[in-house]
This record gives C-alpha cells, sequence and structure tokens, in this order.
C-alpha cells in the first residue's frame, strides 16, 4: 500500500484552560481574536491537510503497523476479527460484489445490521467494490426500508438471516429484485433465495484483479445516511469520501483528539454501543478507531446490565455516548467507581446535556477523567465542534474543528455576535455535498454564499466556545416569548423521582403556545404532576411555567438519543 503523505506536526501555543464558571484563564490557542469583523467564527485549532484518498485507502494507511491486533470482538460471544483478517475479508468481499453482483462504481448496497464484529468489514468491502454504503435502523418495518430502498436505488442488502422476511416483504413492496446477502453470527442456516456473506468473503477462488478496474475520487460519493426524521421525512445525505475523511482528521488534531496511539504495548479499545448506521458510530467509532488500530468491542443489542459489565471485562478507556446512556450510568444500581475502573474518555454527541446531568455521572465515577461535548449532524459527517480535557463547564460544546468555519445569525440570516443568541451555520470540509435528489431541501439548508443552516439555537462567546440551546423548529413561542424545550427538560430530570423528561409546545387561548411535559419516573420513586410543576416554576420565569404535565412509562428516543418530540404530539396532543 502507497504511502500518503505524512501528517503535518501541528504543536500548539497554549490550550483553552476553561473554569466551571465558563472563563478563561489562559491565552487561546489561536493568538488573534476567533471572531473576524464580518461576523465569522474562525476555528482556534491550526489548519490541517486534509489527505487526497479514497475513504478505503484512509482507513486501511496503517494495516502494517498493527495486522495481528483485534479490530473488532463481539463483547458476549468472543467471535471476532484482527485487523489483517479484516483487511483479507473485506477485501474479497469487494471483488465478488463486482464480479458476481455486478457491483460497479457509485452503485448502492445498503447496510442492515447491529453492531456485530462484521459490520466494519462489510461496510470497507463495499467502498473496495466502488459501492456506496447506505445504512439502515434493523428494527425497521417493511414500508421503512423499502422507502429506502427505493429512494437510495439500492442494488443489494446485506442483513442477518432473521430480519430477511422483513427485508423480502420491503422488497416486494418497492417492486424490486436485488440479491440479499446474509451475515450468519452463530452458524444458523441461510434462508432460501439468499447469498451467505462467508460464501463473498472467503473465496480463495474469486479473480481479485477486477478491483483495478474501480475508480474513485475523493470527491465521489462513498456513504448515503438517511436524516432522522425527527422533524420530517427522512432525506438521503450525500457525503463524499473527503467528507468523511477531513472530518476523521479533525478530530484527530492533538488538542482535541479522540484516540491514543496504538503501539506495541497499547491499544485504544471503545465499546461500540452506538449504532453503526448512524453517521455518529460510523465516522467517529468505527472508520476513524481502524484508522488507528483500535479496538472495538461491538454490541450487537443493547441491555444495561450487559452493556455495564462489559466495560469491566473488556477494560473499556473510550466511551462515545448519548444522552441517554450517561443518564443509565448514573442511575443504574450497579454502577459504581469499580465498573468505570478504566473508564478515561467520555465524549457525549447526539444531544446535549446539563451540568447536573453530567455532574451525576461523575460522582459515580469518583476519579478525574475527560468528559466532553460534540456536536454536529448528520449533514456534516458527523462532527463540528468538540471540547477538550481541559473544558469543564459541561454546559458548553467548545470550539469549531481545524478547517471550519460557523456564524449566528438571526431569522433574517443577518451575523450575530458574541454571547447572541441565533441559527448556528456552518462552513468546512465535512459539510455534505447536498440532499440526493431534493433540489428544494438543498435550496432551503444552504445560503445562497455557500453556508449550511443547522436548524439549531445556539450562542457562542468571545473565545469561540459554542452552547447549543435547541432546534429552532422546536423553540416553544410563549406570548412572543421563546422557550427552549431543552431548558424545561434539563430542570426537570434534576427533580430525584424523574428519570427522563421531554417538553414540547401546544396551542394555546391566550398565550399563542403553552408548554406541556412529559415525564418518566425512576423506579420505585413518585412525584404528583403538580408536584413537578412547582418544582420548575420556583426556577424560571413565569411565562416559561409548564402549565401541563403528563407522567408515562418512557420518552421516545430515536436511535441517536434524541428525543421524539413529533412522536409525542401525535400520541397526546
Amino acid at each position: 500500500m502507497k504511502k500518503m503523505l505524512s501528517k503535518i506536526l501541528r504543536t500548539s501555543n497554549k490550550s483553552l484552560r476553561v473554569l466551571q464558571n465558563g472563563s478563561v484563564c489562559s491565552v487561546s490557542i489561536r493568538k488573534t481574536s476567533v471572531w473576524t469583523p464580518e461576523g465569522i467564527i474562525k476555528s482556534p485549532f491550526k489548519t490541517i491537510e486534509i489527505p487526497n484518498v479514497s475513504l478505503y485507502h484512509y482507513v486501511w494507511h496503517n494495516l502494517d503497523k498493527w495486522p495481528e491486533r483485534t479490530m473488532a470482538v463481539c463483547a458476549e460471544t468472543g467471535r471476532g476479527y484482527t485487523y489483517e483478517q479484516a483487511f483479507k475479508l473485506s477485501h474479497t468481499l469487494g471483488a465478488n460484489l463486482r464480479k458476481k453482483l455486478k457491483i460497479r462504481d457509485g452503485d448502492t448496497v445498503m447496510i442492515m445490521l447491529p453492531n456485530v464484529p462484521d459490520y466494519p468489514l462489510v461496510a470497507m468491502g463495499i467502498l473496495e467494490a466502488g459501492g456506496v454504503i447506505s445504512t439502515i435502523n434493523p428494527v425497521y418495518t417493511a414500508h421503512e426500508v423499502q422507502r429506502q430502498l427505493i429512494m437510495s436505488e439500492a442494488k443489494a442488502i446485506i442483513t442477518l438471516p432473521d430480519l430477511t422476511g422483513v427485508v423480502k416483504q420491503a422488497l416486494q413492496q418497492a417492486k424490486v429484485n436485488i440479491p440479499i446477502i446474509v451475515v450468519k453470527t452463530n452458524g444458523e442456516p441461510i434462508p432460501e433465495g439468499t447469498i451467505a456473506f462467508n460464501e463473498l468473503s472467503e473465496d480463495v477462488h474469486v479473480d481479485l484483479s477486477c478491483l483495478k478496474q474501480v475508480r474513485r475520487d475523493p470527491k465521489d460519493i462513498c456513504f448515503l445516511p438517511y436524516s432522522s426524521g425527527t422533524t420530517g421525512m427522512p432525506k438521503g445525505v450525500v457525503l463524499t469520501h473527503r467528507n468523511i475523511v477531513a472530518n476523521c482528521e479533525q478530530i484527530s488534531d492533538p488538542i482535541i483528539r479522540c484516540h491514543e496511539d496504538t503501539t506495541e504495548s497499547h491499544q485504544d479499545v471503545v465499546l461500540a454501543v452506538l449504532p453503526f448506521f448512524h453517521i455518529y458510530a460510523a465516522t467517529v467509532l468505527m472508520f476513524h478507531k481502524m484508522r488507528h488500530g483500535i479496538k472495538m468491542v461491538t454490541l450487537a443489542k443493547f441491555q444495561p446490565e450487559v452493556f455495564l459489565h462489559t466495560l469491566l471485562k473488556h477494560k473499556v478507556n473510550w466511551l462515545f455516548v448519548a444522552p441517554p446512556l450517561v443518564m443509565l450510568m448514573a442511575n443504574h444500581p450497579l454502577s459504581s467507581p469499580k465498573l468505570y475502573r478504566y473508564l478515561d474518555n467520555v465524549i457525549n454527541g447526539a444531544a446535549g446535556m446539563t451540568s447536573s446531568d453530567v455532574e451525576r455521572f461523575l460522582e459515580k465515577v469518583q476519579r478525574k477523567i475527560r468528559y466532553n461535548q460534540g456536536y454536529g449532524l448528520t449533514e456534516t459527517s458527523p462532527a463540528i465542534a468538540l471540547g477538550h480535557k481541559d473544558v469543564q463547564n459541561y454546559d458548553i460544546v467548545g470550539n469549531a474543528l481545524p478547517n471550519t468555519e460557523l456564524k449566528i445569525v438571526d431569522l433574517e440570516l443577518k451575523s450575530l455576535g458574541p454571547n447572541q443568541m441565533g441559527e448556528i451555520l456552518v462552513r468546512g470540509p465535512q459539510v455534505m455535498k447536498g440532499y440526493k435528489d431534493n433540489p428544494e431541501a438543498n435550496a432551503e439548508a444552504f445560503t445562497k454564499d455557500g453556508w449550511f443552516r443547522t436548524g439549531d439555537l445556539a450562542m457562542v462567546d468571545e473565545q469561540g466556545m459554542l452552547r447549543i440551546y435547541d432546534r429552532l423548529k422546536e423553540l416553544i413561542k410563549v406570548k412572543g416569548f421563546q422557550v427552549p424545550p431543552a431548558e424545561l427538560e434539563a430542570l426537570l430530570r434534576d427533580h430525584p423521582a424523574v428519570n427522563d423528561a421531554a417538553v414540547v409546545g401546544v396551542p394555546h387561548a391566550t398565550k399563542g403556545e403553552s408548554p406541556k411535559a412529559f415525564v418518566a419516573l425512576k423506579p420505585g420513586k413518585s412525584a404528583s404532576a403538580k408536584d413537578l410543576c412547582d418544582f420548575v416554576a420556583d426556577k424560571v420565569a413565569t411565562y416559561k411555567k409548564i402549565d401541563e404535565l403528563l407522567i408515562i412509562d418512557s420518552i421516545p428516543r430515536s436511535s441517536a438519543g434524541k428525543i421524539l418530540r413529533k412522536d409525542l404530539k401525535a400520541k397526546y396532543c
């Protein structure tokens, strides 16, 4: 494998140290202000060089340094692959996808799998064949699958034997006939009319020379996830090789890096509990960690006790989470310093958390570890901003990543200044090419001068530190005042009886809208709706008070941990 240009060595002037109150006690990394006169917020980190290669070649670049290291292993069964095994199997899979299934450059192959050790090499095999990866949640119904089959124009689908019934039904509904490849995880027979994954990946007779025909440019699409649809119908997000390679390099900056180097005596261990079918895990947990020779411990099915015991059993030192996992680790009866003894780094993404939520978890750890917030979207590959280990104000995210620019604007898209709240816009190499076959959505998503509109309400201080408040579309308008649901949800979770909470806006005769709350209580705890409303009322302005509260069994969340407020509205409002 040819060596790429060696990575530019970077050193910082001084780390940006942030106290609990958010104030800065030393000079920022960038000597000049991160704010330009035009209201553009520059990254304080040094500009990086992005390798001009495909994602496939980027990931395998350092393979010769750790061929015998474990790449992925199942947390429960111990079944897994070394890096060398994964490379050879994905290479053979790629050849057979072209030879036997006639996959060509730019063809989409859908992956419908839970987090199994085979997932990374399946993804790499598709890229090796010149294909485009489109991921889908394995719990989707046939109706949801058929919709993505049609929109993505998939030429094949890779799944588990027990999911083939749903897949076949989806193919019938979509009126398409494409190959179904099944990954056997425990020796079960393959269903009729399907192809065994191992027959394609372990075929010693396949002619590998067909891979020489693959021609993929860094600007070509390589990944086609579909946005969560929390505020509308899912849209195909066109991410290029360069988008994801850039994002992997951005989170490898020495000051914010999300890994330690793999050496003869050390290998990071990351628990892959977040789903690989979501861009957060796909980029940050899978592609980035493979690039650096890190061991991934996969969980195919989330079970709280298995998740917690795996942290200790596999000596997990890196954990990437969404808010529900942090709350679980803070509140579960098994939580203890012993259970978290190897955990040194926790990065939260997908949705924000307040300091009080984080501190409850850190109290269970009982030692100093790195805990940071990250911010991003499917459309940004995903990371936009990330805190570093000296950021101890858990209400903020941190600075924009290298090569990334931000802007805070009002409703008329006019630039705002430091400490002013508005919509956050972003520009950088990780921003998507656009939505697939959706010019109307693209026109709404991008400004005329090329900025991507995130739809998130945020504020940035003088040092470029980003704080996310809520989705712009989900703000509650009470008598002309704006009420972020996340603020009230955080207050409700501070109540000792509350496990989780959600707040939505509902029509009101005199106020226009009014906050309505939904609360799930902790096991064995009790509280009345009036108690909880009064608890919040004591802490907020009059217009933010909750007028109605309903106690339910659980708060619906997406696979990425985001509250599904639209589902609550549909069911209860």
